[in-house]
This record gives structure tokens, sequence and C-alpha cells, in this order.
């Protein structure tokens, strides 16, 4: 059993300080040295990594709003030194912190990339205590990340017990899922073995980087590994555990083994039934009312050859709605057919209210890596906004066979890269460009990978990535930002890649995907150049940008730039060009966008009503995550982790960072 690791407090023995934000920490402290869990006054929360359990994003406050947000100034900044577990290690090509704090009776939780837990006072920034789950950074990890913590009891969530202390739970990017005591962040001795579950256990070399979801008195994890080395990966499992116990409840695989499974004979070939992944890394949506986990399942592996899994391939790259007291599948919609292309639902399955013919209906809004939308009814999974099964190319792989059609929403705009066009900063530039797309087959968004070389829009970051949803009920308008990034695909036979590397330095510097047990080698690079001006994209800007769908017109409100990658004292145009982007946005009733994501290190507030920038600040370190806020003692916050990505190369640091009005 891996070691459970260690809690630390900072005990605040005296209270003789100065200040009225100290003498509220003061009050808060109890004779045991333990934080009471009454909530301050005032306080309006966010308990989820999406605020709501749906993952609508939104904040009701309005004291941060449209007329004064350039006020905003620092709070108060914590420092996690995180950087310092890095050292002797290879941990900051890869490491990246993405988390979203929760906020809960006054306390921030979040986590690191090495999945450390802080819990800190949320008005001053101070730490009450830390866990740390002591995971070994050298063993094979294809991601450094974790997005946040889940509390338990889920709140307003009404089925639930509320006989225990209220748990932090984490689940680790070494496979463990961990309940702490929210007061001490100490591991609950009677959850699982003396706090801790091992998801690897009859699983193999899993890892999980986003929050569990929390529904009743279960718990819900997926999983996350590595891509394209092999087509037998681990199984994609979704799981549900006990919140008390940590006794396994039930589990879920996206890809049926067995004859008579439903959606069994969605796999041909002798080996389709080993085929892994089609896991859920990113966030498990929950309605308690419902009874309901909404799963967003990926592509099978590998990635880009489906020739060993021919067939639809149910309920790989799906929105699944399962039953979460009994692990019962109730609805699924597939979002891609036959996934060749990492078409992976990163975003959050997002729960909303959403008007159709003057009813309020309940749906879950899909935001795509394709940029497509698509609006269901949360109870059957029925596309409320009309879908086409429309035809598509097929391939000329050997051994390979396309889907012959996939599901296309015809009402709504699509996002991101939608056409291949060339681009540079000088004629010689574009040239180059376009030289290079002739030089690859391109018939659209779902255009098969090839021995040629295929080009990929709007290509496997998106569209809409991980970063997710926001949306505003107020003004009906669904957020997200989006990357616009083409990427080129080359499968070589494995028998003849030495040679084809040899004869082709584009080849020889792209990424490889050994995909063992298929009979092709992947080889994947993106459309750019990186040279004396910086990284210069070869398809026209922008590049990354801050989109609004009026969800009631069913059209594009507005769509701006977000964020620049070049260097602006040289290219002052780069403002308007965009940036690639990881990390999603938040909305408010003070009518405001909060977005970091971009790669030039910018916290943003947008207005919501029309796209405008209205406030923006440098961040002590890159801020690929997703901003939140609270209001606690009459003042609200929005805070932000700052700590970088070292696989974009965007600044490092271990910054989480709160602003306030003065």
């Amino acid at each position: 059993m891996r070691p459970l690791g260690k809690a630390y407090r900072n005990s605040q023995s005296n209270c003789q300080l100065a200040g009225l934000s100290l003498l509220l920490l003061c009050l808060s402290i109890r004779v045991d040295g333990q934080t009471t869990s009454s909530k301050p006054a005032n306080a309006v929360e966010w308990p989820a990594y999406g605020n709501d359990a749906g993952g609508m994003r939104f904040s009701p406050l309005t004291q941060i709003n449209v007329g004064n947000v350039k006020q905003l100034t620092v709070a108060w900044t914590f420092r996690t030194g995180e950087l310092e577990h890095y050292k002797g290690t290879s941990a900051e090509e890869k490491a990246a912190f993405e988390a979203t704090p929760i906020m809960v009776d006054g306390t921030l939780f979040f986590s690191t990339p090495t999945s450390r837990v802080f819990a800190i006072d949320a008005a001053t920034g101070q730490k009450k205590w830390e866990y740390n789950p002591d995971v070994y950074l050298r063993q094979d990890l294809s991601e450094l990340t974790s997005r946040g913590v889940s509390v338990w009891p889920a709140p307003k969530d009404k089925s639930a017990s509320t006989s225990a202390t209220k748990r932090i739970f984490m689940a680790t990017i070494d496979g463990r899922l961990i309940a702490l005591d929210a007061l001490s962040g100490k591991p609950i001795s009677t959850f699982g073995k003396l706090g801790s579950v091992d998801l690897r256990e009859g699983v193999g070399n899993i890892s999980v980087t986003s929050p569990p979801a929390v529904i009743g008195n279960t718990i819900v994890v997926g999983s996350s590994m590595g891509d394209n080395q092999r087509f037998n990966y681990e199984r994609g499992v979704v799981r549900a555990y006990d919140a008390l116990t940590g006794a396994l409840r039930w589990s879920w695989d996206p890809i049926p083994r067995s004859k008579g499974d439903a959606g069994f004979d969605t796999w041909k070939g002798a080996s389709a039934n080993q085929t892994g992944a089609a896991n859920a890394w990113s966030i498990i949506s929950a309605d308690g009312e419902r009874d309901l986990v909404f799963i967003p399942t990926t592509s099978p592996s590998p990635d880009y050859y489906g020739g060993e899994r021919l067939g639809k391939n149910l309920y790989a790259s799906s929105i699944v709605a399962i039953r979460a007291s009994t692990g019962k599948v109730v609805w699924h919609f597939q979002t891609v057919h036959h996934d060749l292309w990492d078409y992976d639902n990163a975003a959050q399955p997002l729960l909303f209210p959403f008007t159709l013919n003057g009813k309020m209906v309940p749906a879950v809004a899909v935001g795509t890596k394709m940029g497509h939308l698509f609006i269901l009814h949360r109870e059957t999974g029925v596309p409320l906004l009309p879908v086409e099964e429309r035809p598509m190319p097929a391939s000329t792989v050997p051994g390979e066979a396309v889907f012959p059609t996939q599901p296309v929403p015809t009402t709504l705009p699509a996002l991101g890269l939608q056409k291949a066009e060339a681009w540079g900063l000088t004629p010689t530039d574009k040239a180059i460009a376009q030289q290079r797309i002739d030089g690859l087959l391109y018939k659209g968004i779902f255009t098969p990978p090839s021995l040629q070389g295929s080009l990929m829009t709007p290509g496997n970051v998106g569209g809409v990535h991980w970063g997710g949803m926001s949306y505003d009920p107020e003004s009906g308008l669904l957020i997200t930002n989006v990357n616009r990034m083409a990427a080129v695909i080359r499968l070589v036979a494995r028998e003849k890649l030495a040679e084809s590397v040899k004869n082709d330095q584009d080849l020889l510097r792209a990424e490889t995907g050994m995909q063992s047990g298929t009979p092709y080698v992947l080889k994947r690079s993106y459309l750019f150049t990186r040279d004396e001006k910086g990284i210069q994209m070869q398809t026209p800007p922008p590049w990354g940008t801050l989109v609004a769908i009026n969800l009631k017109k069913q059209a594009l409100e507005w769509e701006v730039p977000l964020g620049y990658m070049m260097d602006i004292t040289k290219y002052p145009q780069a403002k308007q060009w965009g940036s690639l982007n990881f990390g999603g946005a938040i909305t408010t009733a003070g009518g405001l966008v909060f977005v970091a994501a971009s790669l030039d290190g910018h916290l943003r507030a947008f207005k919501t009503q029309d796209g405008s920038l209205q406030w923006e600040v440098p961040l002590p370190a890159s801020g690929q995550a997703t901003p939140m806020t609270y209001q606690v003692n009459g003042q609200q916050y929005v805070v932000i982790a700052a700590g970088g990505h070292g696989k974009l190369g965007t600044k490092l640091g271990d910054y989480v960072v709160a602003y306030r009005l003065p």
C-alpha cells in the first residue's frame, strides 16, 4: 500500500493581532486548534468545481460589476511551495497548476499538480492545513496536474448523510481516492484503508486529474491515462464509492466486453474487446434531484487508428447518463462515431434550464473539440435542437473503415477553426504555409488520418477544450473560450518508420505515438512554426477567442480575441490575434466574464453583454486554470491559480491570487 502522506497544521496560537480580517480569523479558531465549520456572515460560497454540481460556473454576486471592476486590487497571495517538490525530477516539463479552488464554510480547498491539498482562509489567505499524499514523481505519469477537490456532503443535497464530519475528497495523480477531514486535513481512518482507496487495484496504471463527482452518499470518479502508445490501454472504468466507508458501489466500463452487453455489436474485430481507454478524464456532472451523473467519455485507444475496433464504438466519445444509485445506463448520446481524431469530450457537461417553445426544460449543453454544441434533454438525452447525421469522407488507410456519418447540430454556430486557410506574417511566410497545407489531405473537420498526412481542424486541442463553458441564466448566453489551431496527423507503416523519418525532417520532429498492436505509428504535429519571431501560426488569427452563444436566438452573440502569444512590442497587432488557451471562464450577475487561460499570463474581465474588455492584470505566473468567485464577510473575491503549464512552456509558479475591491 502506498503511503497515505501527512497533514500539517498552521496553528494561530497568538490572537493578539491587529486588523479586522485577522480578528475574524482568530475568532474562527477553536480551543483545540481546529477551525469551526460555521459559515461566515454574508457568505456566498463556490462549493464545487463549476460552482454547482452541474457546472454552470455562474455566480449571483454583483458587488464586483462592470462599473467598478477596474478598481480590483490584490487582496492576498498564497504560495504552495510546489516548485520545491519538483527538484531532482523532470516534473517541471509536464506539471500544470490547473486547479479551481472550492469555497465552503469560509475556507478555500484546492490541490496542486502533485496532489497536495491545501485549506486556506478565504478572507486572509492564511493556511489552515496542508495534506501531502507523497506522490512518487519518478514513476511513469503522462500528466502532472489536478483540477481540484470535492466536498462531501454536497451543499443543498438532501439525500446525503449528515451524521459524519464534512470531508474533502481528493483523487490523486497516482490513482488514489483519499478522504480528508475538512477541519483538520487528516485522513478519515474509517474510509477505505486508513483513509484511502487504491483506484489502480484491478485496473492498472491509471491517474486521476479531475475532482470526483459527489451525489448523495456516493463519490463518482473517472480516470486519466496515456495516449497512442498501444491499442490495449487500461479500461476506462467509471466507479462509485460509498462516501462513508469507501466501499465500491458500482463500476461501469464504457466499452462493452461480453456478447450480450448493450453496444457490444458496435465493436468489430477479433481484438476489439481488448481496446482500452474511452475513459472519463474530465469533470463529471451530477443532478441529485434526478439521481443522475453525466459522464463525458473519450476516444478509445489508440486515438488515430481504429482498424482493431471497427464499428460505431458505443459508449466511447459520448455523454452517458448513469443512475447514481445503481450504476445503470439511463441514456447515451454519442458525439463522435468511431473516433479517429482524439475528439474526446473534454468539457464538463453543463446542466442548465433551457427555454424551449416557452417552457423550461432540464437540459445538458455539450461543447466539443469539433466546435459542435449539442443541447440535450437531461432526462432522455434526446436533442432539443436539431441534429443531423451527415456523410463523411472515407479512409484511404488499409485496414481502416471510417463510420459513414457523424452527428452535426444544424442551428447553432460551429466554433473554432472550421476550414483550412494559409496565413503568415509576410508573403513568404504565407507561401510556406500554403505549400504545407497543399501537401496534406483535407476534407473538412472529419478528415480521416492518412499515410499522406492529414490536416485536422479544429484539431485535438479544440474547439471547446477542458476549460469548458459557463451559462449566464440572466442573459441566456453560453460563454466559452476556444482554440483555433490545426493539427497534422500522419500514419506511418511500422516497417517504414526509420526510413520515413530519415528522409523527412518535419516527420522527425513530430510527436510519436507507437500505437503498438496496430500496423501503424502515429506522427502528430501542428500547423505553426517556431523561430526568432516566436510561435507563428500558419492559419489566420484569431488563434484563441472568447465566444458568447445566444441560446434564445440560437446564434453567435459575439466573439473576441483572447490574449496574445507573440511579442506585442514587436507586433502590436498581436493583441487582436488571440492566444492558445487552457482553462475556462466564469460569469457573474455583475455582468462580467472572468477568464485567464491564455499564454500571455493575464487574468481578464469582459462585459457579458458585448464581450468588451473591462479589466486585465498580469499574473505572477501563467494562469492555465479556471477562476472562481465568492463572498465572505461582506466582501466579494475573485481567485485564480497561477502556476503555469510545463508542456506549453508558460511561466511556472505556485501562486493562488485573490482580488477584491479596495
